[in-house]
């Protein structure tokens, strides 16, 4: 759960600490999955490409150390 306090009745403040909170807790990513039905096997390749990309990405990261 979510909590935001408004302070002194500044409301933009509140939407943008809210907004924050909720992409950290990856509410609106899993909305966003839950829109549309997606079959596990494509859930499984997707898993896959991701774990690919970072790899590759710490790849590059460790490549600049050396």
């Amino acid at each position: 759960m979510v909590q935001v306090t408004v302070r002194n009745g500044n409301l933009e403040q509140a939407l943008r600490v809210l907004k924050k909170k909720s992409q950290k807790a990856g509410i609106v990513k899993e909305i966003k999955e839950r829109q549309y039905y997606s079959k596990p096997s494509e859930k499984k390749r997707e898993a896959k490409k991701k774990g690919i990309a970072n790899w590759k990405k710490q790849q590059k990261k460790m490549e600049r150390f050396l």
